[in-house]
């Protein structure tokens, strides 16, 4: 299963540079979002971190230009009709984890939540966690497009980094509502948490979708 290692865009090569382009929003988006974590908690909401948020804005802001480019291209071409909606619907969920990662970046933005040092280095172990399960679906994702033989591989790598992920906000929730910290503050904390470890619950749920639609590709 998965041997195919044929370019689904074989005819389409504008179209396959678009998508290129759009994963390689996504895997910058993580790696300035992980880059945007560490400054805040260095510095909170300095000149740094709101250039690496304005960052991440404009990344997000080109990837829907390119999602929607994507998506006209693929009907007023009448292109792969018949895997047009399984596309459709995989750079959609795409962008939704390019969107989590505008959301949360602007929401450290607004809401300047303040985390003591003792969680600085868990609260970084779970942004690299959620980040890299990102990069994997990317990989994953751009192999369905090129390397059908790959897709497992970095799928398998999406599911183990999302349990690690998991395991990860689970212990930091613990340890927060463990401490003397305000109530409100452990309550503001654990939802930053949940917000993080839902960019890893994305990408584990496009996995799900990517591997029924690698099978239906390879039959």
């Amino acid at each position: 299963m998965f041997h195919i290692n044929i370019s689904l865009f074989s005819q389409t090569k504008a179209l396959e540079n678009k998508i290129d382009l759009f994963h390689d929003k996504l895997l910058d988006a993580a790696m300035t979002f992980k880059k945007a974590v560490r400054v805040y908690l260095a510095e909170q909401r300095s000149t740094e971190y709101r250039q690496l948020s304005k960052q991440i804005k404009q990344i997000e802001h080109d990837a829907d230009n390119l999602r929607r480019d994507i998506e006209n291209n693929l009907y007023s071409q009448n292109l792969i009709p018949d895997l047009r909606a399984d596309v459709l619907h995989l750079v959609e969920n795409l962008d939704k984890v390019i969107n989590k990662f505008d959301e949360v970046s602007y929401k450290f933005y607004i809401e300047r939540p303040e985390i003591t040092s003792e969680y600085h280095m868990r609260i970084n172990e779970l942004c690299d966690l959620s980040a890299e399960c990102a990069e994997n679906m990317a990989k994953a994702s751009r192999a369905f497009f090129r390397d059908l033989s790959s897709v497992r591989d970095y799928s398998q790598k999406v599911y183990f980094i999302e349990h690690e992920s998991d395991l990860s906000a689970g212990h930091l929730r613990e340890a927060i509502f463990d401490s003397d910290l305000p109530l409100a503050n452990k309550l503001q904390l654990s939802d930053f948490i949940n917000d993080i470890a839902d960019i890893a619950d994305i990408a584990e749920d496009f996995i799900d979708e990517l591997l029924i639609f690698t099978i239906k590709r390879d039959i």
